[in-house]
């Protein structure tokens, strides 16, 4: 073998690679319906099979009938969590236990805006996140500030304090979290 041909041939594997490199950029979110109560095993399945998941989480303390007050974790969006997937990697979460379909709009899976799946992921830290099930119509606001800059929710105040709420439209779920009124300007329309 001459060197020319050793040189097409590695030139020909790291094409290849390349694109490979080039799918896990072309990864989006999307959002998995599940079986109700299953979202936690549905992670780990998808753990296994090397897919990238986020299941959002809030705690609560729950009353036993004998009153005892426990500390549970519970899935945010019950029944939801998301994955961050390629084309490819569709069959891999569909044969997953657990699992009943991709979100989209009856023809094909709809990925949601990278924003709102990172303010999930990363705006939690130090934050108190709760389900948020009654969306009452209020102003609608944007963050101007911070690493959630330009996420657009509704304003509404519980008690004294002020809570901005996360719609997000494809699933129908809503959180609300508490945040700084300096943070929020109005939304365009």
């Amino acid at each position: 073998m001459s060197l020319e041909s050793i040189g097409r041939e590695l030139a020909g594997t790291i094409h290849l690679d390349h694109g490979i490199g080039v799918r896990a950029v072309d990864r989006k979110w999307y959002a998995v319906f599940t079986v109700p109560q299953n979202e936690k095993s549905v992670v780990k399945h998808l753990d296994l099979r090397e897919i990238e998941a986020f299941l959002p989480t809030y705690e609560t303390v729950r009353v036993w009938k004998n009153r005892q007050r426990v500390r549970t974790v519970l899935p945010l969006f019950p029944t939801y969590l998301f994955v961050r997937i390629n084309s490819r990697e569709r069959v891999k979460v569909l044969q997953s236990p657990g699992v009943l379909q991709i979100v989209g709009n009856g023809k094909e899976a709809v990925p949601l805006p990278d924003s709102e799946v990172e303010l999930l992921r990363c705006g939690l830290s130090g934050q108190q996140i709760e389900p948020y099930r009654e969306l009452v119509v209020g102003e609608k606001v944007r963050i101007k500030s911070g690493m959630m800059q330009g996420i657009q929710g509704t304003l509404v105040r519980k008690t004294n304090s002020i809570r901005f709420v996360l719609s997000l439209g494809l699933i129908n779920q809503h959180a609300a979290m508490e945040v700084d009124p300096e943070m929020l300007e109005p939304a365009p329309a």
